[in-house]
């Protein structure tokens, strides 16, 4: 199968977590980034605990990297969209200036992720006129974004009211595909509905970002028996990156090959960097997409940067 421009990224979500600064609070932006490199990404997405965009930029350039994109928490629902255009702008404008492609949105509006409920059954469900004001909205945040050159991309979430396939079937049937994309998140979309595949194959082709995010089938079973939060069940293990859990990428990976995917592939793994090993865990990932998922031939050896797909 001929490989396509495929960008392997790494988050810094492994190093440091924004739900919980205190842990990983250590690791600098300067070993994130060096550990990145050391593990053969091309780039990562941006933390909360990232700097003003001149000092990422030199920090960036030292290293030969790139950055994705970057998270954004939307409340459209909450508190309408004229309350949201402006964070957005401001979000937008930086990402510009560190060159990303894409911004990350999420409604958070009644999300639960951050909350000690349980992720499993707690979620919120929004009525008609939520899902239209939503629909609305993320248009015009599309085509705000656009004015930056970047693509809105949006990330159904465990917890949130965008988390299952039929959620994100409405979203798309919803919004202008011209102005909003969608995130593919193997994990979530795993874990919220022991599927993975057909997600990928009903929307492939709004698909303009990746997260491959690997999961322990026997650590989520016991953490939705045991009615866990969002932050107690990736504290347990629950997800872990390529190669170390169930979920069968070389499956995904094949699709998104045979439908011209480009862009960014970003490793993701909510894990804690005092029990899985950051760099350990990159390494991990990297091996299993260098032995499983990168097909070699003669012209594209492992290596190789001026083979499409390589690293």
């Amino acid at each position: 199968m001929e490989q396509q421009e495929i960008i392997w990224g790494i988050a810094p979500i492994g190093w440091r977590n924004d739900d919980i600064p205190e842990i990983g609070a250590g690791n600098t932006l300067q070993h994130l980034l060096s550990d990145i490199v050391v593990a053969g990404f091309q780039g990562t997405e941006v933390g909360g605990f990232f700097p003003e965009a001149e000092v990422l930029n030199k920090e960036l350039q030292l290293r030969g990297l790139r950055v994705a994109g970057q998270w954004f928490s939307s409340y459209i629902i909450r508190d309408g969209l004229e309350r949201v255009v402006e964070s957005f702008r401001t979000q937008c404008r930086y990402l510009q200036e560190v060159r990303a492609d894409v911004i990350v949105v999420s409604e958070q509006t009644g999300s639960v992720q951050g909350l000690e409920k349980n992720v499993f059954t707690d979620k919120p469900h929004f009525t008609d006129a939520e899902w239209e004001a939503l629909c609305q909205g993320l248009n015009q945040l599309g085509i705000t974004a656009e004015e930056y050159g970047l693509k809105l991309v949006y990330h159904h979430h465990l917890g949130t009211g965008v988390q299952t396939t039929d959620e994100v079937n409405r979203l798309m049937a919803g919004t202008d595909p011209e102005h909003v994309h969608l995130l593919y998140d193997t994990g979530h979309i795993f874990v919220s509905d022991g599927d993975y595949m057909t997600l990928l194959r009903q929307h492939i082709g709004r698909i303009k970002h990746v997260h491959f995010k690997d999961a322990r089938l026997q650590v989520m079973n016991e953490c939705k028996s045991a009615g866990k939060s969002f932050l107690q069940s990736f504290l347990s293990g629950m997800f872990t990156v390529p190669g170390d859990g169930c979920i069968d990428f070389t499956e995904v990976y094949n699709e998104l090959l045979a439908n011209h995917y480009r862009g960014w592939i970003v490793i993701e793994a909510e894990q804690d960097p005092a029990i899985a090993n950051p760099l350990e865990y990159a390494l991990i990932a990297r091996k299993y997409i260098n032995d499983s998922l990168l097909v070699q031939t003669p012209n594209q050896e492992r290596g190789d940067e001026n083979a499409a797909g390589s690293v």
